[in-house]
């Protein structure tokens, strides 16, 4: 799509079926730079045009890394999902969760966790899942792949982003789409995280050189 083709919103946001969904205000978009400057951080890279995607964001090793994906969440006017246990969904809490983006899932449904991810994407126009694969802020390997399967299921790309504290910077990595070979697809995601400095850098693990393992558990 060139620019010649691509429907804008008076704030300059592309609604065209192509771009990923459009979320906050002016005020949030202002408020998310103005965070991100004060603070030192730059967004390197561009998000890819894509209405659905699969966004895994590492390393995940403190509760700072909530507070830095909101600024940049604001600041991209994006909007997001991300999966929540369902029980926590409760009156005021639910709307609040969802609100934000918060998606109930079941571990126990009959689809499980990805099968019932993968039925969203099937019936929203433009979605976007935001995914931590390490899946905790303690030391974990290996890494979960529940999002590659939900993006390989849903036929849909997967985008790596860092946080790079080391040189402040929110790096928008590799866009690929996986064609189920997770061990394969774990080798890149592995690849580019080893090039991203963590708060925490003791707290993040990676594979040993002479073995790969992958955690299909969501």
């Amino acid at each position: 799509m060139n620019k010649n083709e691509m429907l804008h919103n008076p704030k300059g946001h592309d609604l065209s079926g192509d771009s990923p969904p459009v979320g906050g205000n002016w005020f949030t978009g202002w408020l998310g730079r103005t965070l991100l400057q004060i603070t030192g951080w730059k967004i390197k890279g561009e998000l890819p045009q894509h209405p659905k995607m699969v966004i895994a964001v590492a390393p995940h090793t403190s509760n700072w890394d909530f507070f830095l994906g909101v600024a940049v969440l604001f600041a991209m006017r994006i909007k997001i999902r991300f999966l929540g246990k369902h029980t926590i969904f409760v009156p005021v809490a639910k709307q609040l969760l969802e609100m934000i983006g918060g998606m109930p899932v079941d571990r126990h449904s009959a689809h499980g966790i990805v099968g019932e991810v993968v039925e969203q994407f099937a019936v929203n126009d433009k979605m976007i899942l935001a995914v931590a694969p390490e899946g905790t802020r303690s030391p974990k390997y290996p890494w979960k792949t529940g999002f590659l399967a939900i993006a390989h299921q849903a036929q849909v790309p997967v985008v790596l982003i860092g946080f790079d504290f080391a040189r402040k910077r929110v790096v928008l990595g590799p866009v690929f789409k996986s064609n189920g070979d997770f061990e394969i697809d774990m080798q890149h995601v592995y690849n580019f995280y080893a090039s991203i400095s963590a708060k925490y850098p003791d707290k993040v693990r990676f594979p040993p050189t002479s073995s790969s393992q992958t955690d299909t558990n969501y």
